[in-house]
């Protein structure tokens, strides 16, 4: 948690936190530059080590940054100070369209309405900056206490200009649309199946599909058709119903194609509730998704693997919000019903033809749901059976008391994404695995050029066991008006892009890498590579560097020497200068100080270099410096000079001695002896005297 009163960017001043989501904090902070209150979304502490994460909060930035719209939560600035990945955005003080839905139930079919303008507005300004929000959820429509309408959360949006993005992303899952559910293509039309399913919540109170797990949901979406909101509601009104029922078609080409068309609808709903002018597209095919029992565990496997934030990204106090405010701005709707009367008269082919189209078998979807369902329940025993019948006879079901039906994950790797590769670089990259390839043919094709991966059997991403072999098609030759990839590399990965569409090719969804060598944001190469022969069908993915890869200084301080150099190796650093030194505190062996704090972000292979305790400093032996024959002030001097001191001085006569010098010393001279020792001196006063002796005649004599 960010603390109140810290600046980031030396700009931004937080104030105090407001909301919290899935993967950022939100705090109302303040703008000293610009003196305005502005909102501040943080990344969490435990995400922003996380490149995963950090890249969804850039792309959220990124995506959100240059769309500037009165229904669209403005973007400003979005940075990094001290470690803190932080966005500054419009500050909307009001409530989350979720919580407005959980506080009144449902919603009036005016209030429904004129919500569902403003948040199309403000999502179709989006799309044509070809940005797909993805995420489009009540808990990202914040309504402003002034009743204005804004989206938020661009958090796994993603930029295109074609309009169709290959992706896994998930929003939350009950808001999800089938195509997204499935991992296959996201597009404008599925954020209008969002949006479908957002206006059935507020017309209802309740989401459509619901379960006991995402997966659940997820399928669901994939094949059972939603309850008419009449069936709940009974008085909705009828052509309010029809366009959540366009909204929420599981073919998307049944879909509206805009949200320019589905506002049109939504307005005409408002003067004429009860016409019959939403047009649903004729059923072609199998509305009803049928998915494989392959493509279920793919669609589990994604849950899994997919990180979900779930949460609101504001939190508001409701006691500040008037429940009827909103009411009383739109309760009687605020558009003119003669505007339109003109616009859709007879002689324009929308005409009102009653609700006789109510009952009937095109836009009701009972009768269909029903016959899907059995002919899925027909279907589903028919490959059962099958399955059954010829596992039994390939040994696969073996019943017994130690039968085991699940399958772990222990030696499974992904399979990488090896088409658009040469057959060589696509064996490189399987064997990088621990995989093989094997080509089962050779076919023209209209993407790739000779000796390129045009098909691979086992999906990208799919876990399978190790030394597994993975089939795929090579192109024999290229079938179609020939482009050559230029060659991008060094570019960012927005030049990049316009590079490559300025040739007319359709550029997929960036891959991103560390590389030592590539600024991070530039382009490392393309798969195909520069020089390829495509046609404008192949689908062109360009590697992007995340920069040099920043590794974590493990802190090694207090490890033996052995157990420092394989932390910092398996840290991706380097092993140092070495040095050993005594040390009173830290064990023999062990490591004293490192040149780098631990916890410090650095460069994948920096040399960290560090000291080891010799264990503590033996005690310092001295020789007893030779005294013996100097005079005391000498000897004082030589024993004061060798870090020793003199003890305990006594005087004694010595016939050998001249007085005043030394005679001997404790301990003795050329002793080893501790620093500070005392030596104890005998000093010479000279000859011993001797006592007259008397002469014969009495005297003394010498």
């Amino acid at each position: 948690m960010v603390k109140d009163g810290i600046y980031l960017g030396k700009r931004y001043e937080v104030l105090s936190k407001i909301g919290a989501g899935g993967m950022a904090d939100v705090y109302k902070g303040k703008d000293h530059m610009l003196n305005r209150y502005v909102a501040i979304k943080v990344l969490k502490k435990e995400y922003k080590e996380d490149d995963n994460f950090v890249r969804k909060f850039r792309s959220e930035a990124q995506a959100a940054a240059g769309l500037m719209n009165p229904n669209i939560v403005n973007v400003y600035d979005v940075g990094e100070d001290r470690g803190l990945y932080y966005m500054v955005m419009e500050l909307v003080e009001g409530i989350t369209l979720k919580d407005y839905i959980e506080k009144k139930g449902r919603l009036s079919h005016k209030e429904v309405i004129s919500i569902a303008i403003q948040m199309c507005t403000g999502i179709g300004a989006a799309h044509n900056a070809h940005i797909i929000h993805r995420d489009i959820k009540p808990q990202n429509i914040i309504i402003s206490r002034d009743g204005k309408v804004k989206v938020t959360d661009f958090g796994i949006a993603k930029a295109t200009t074609s309009n169709t993005i290959s992706s896994n992303a998930m929003g939350s899952v009950h808001y999800t649309s089938p195509e997204q559910a499935r991992g296959g293509f996201s597009d404008a039309k599925s954020d209008v199946y969002s949006i479908g399913i957002t206006l059935f919540e507020m017309a209802t109170g309740e989401v459509p599909f619901d379960g006991e797990s995402t997966v659940a949901v997820a399928i669901k979406h994939l094949q059972e058709e939603i309850t008419p909101p009449s069936e709940i509601v009974p008085d909705i009104p009828y052509s309010l119903e029809q366009i959540i029922l366009k909204c929420t078609q599981k073919n998307a080409e049944r879909r509206y194609g805009s949200t320019t068309e589905l506002i049109q609808d939504l307005k005409r709903s408002l003067v004429d509730p009860d016409g019959d002018f939403v047009v649903i597209p004729p059923l072609r095919n199998a509305d009803t998704v049928i998915i494989t029992d392959e493509e279920l565990d793919d669609i589990r496997s994604s849950y899994d693997d997919e990180d979900e934030y779930d949460e609101d990204d504001y939190e508001y106090d409701d006691d500040e919000y008037d429940d009827d405010e909103y009411d009383d701005e739109y309760g009687d709707g605020e558009y003119d019903e003669d505007e339109y009367d003109d616009e859709y008269d007879e002689d324009g082919g929308g005409a009102k033809r009653g609700r006789k189209g109510k009952n009937s078998d095109e836009v009701n979807p009972r009768m269909n749901k029903i016959m899907k369902i059995l002919t899925i329940v027909v279907v589903v025993i028919i490959v059962f059976i099958l399955i059954f019948t010829i596992g039994k006879a390939a040994g696969i079901f073996k019943f017994g008391p130690n039968i085991n039906t699940e399958e772990t994950d222990t030696g499974k790797v992904k399979v990488p994404d090896i088409v658009g590769m040469t057959e060589d670089d696509a064996k490189a990259a399987l064997k990088k695995k621990g995989l093989g390839m094997k080509v089962v043919a050779r076919k023209e094709s209209k993407k790739y050029e000779k000796g390129t991966v045009s098909e691979q059997k086992t999906e990208a991403g799919k876990k399978v066991k190790k030394n597994s072999t993975v089939e795929v098609v090579v192109s024999s030759d290229l079938v179609g008006d020939e482009i050559t990839v230029p060659d991008v590399s060094g570019m960012s990965e927005d030049d990049a892009q316009r590079a490559l569409e300025d040739e007319g090719l359709k550029v997929g969804s960036s891959e991103f890498v560390y590389d030592d060598n590539v600024a991070e944001g530039d382009v490392i190469g393309t798969t195909p590579s520069a020089n390829a022969k495509v046609t404008k069908d192949t689908e062109i993915i360009m590697k992007v560097s995340k920069g040099a890869e920043r590794k974590t200084v493990p802190d090694i301080r207090g490890m033996s020497e052995s157990a420092a150099r394989d932390a910092l190796s398996n840290a991706g650093l380097t092993v140092g200068t070495v040095t050993y030194d005594y040390n009173d505190s830290v064990e023999k062996g062990n490591v004293v100080s490192q040149s780098l704090n631990g916890g410090k972000k650095v460069s994948k292979g920096t040399t960290v270099d560090f000291a080891v305790s010799n264990g503590k400093k033996p005690e310092e032996k001295i020789s007893v410096p030779g005294v013996a024959g100097v005079s005391e002030n000498n000897a004082r001097q030589l024993i004061s000079n060798a870090g020793l001191s003199v003890g305990t001085v006594t005087y004694q006569a010595n016939n050998n001695v001249g007085a005043g010098l030394v005679v001997s010393c404790d301990p003795g001279v050329g002793s080893s002896v501790s620093k500070g020792t005392k030596i104890n001196l005998v000093i010479s006063t000279g000859p011993q005297q001797q006592p007259p002796t008397e002469s014969p005649d009495g005297g003394e004599t010498e």
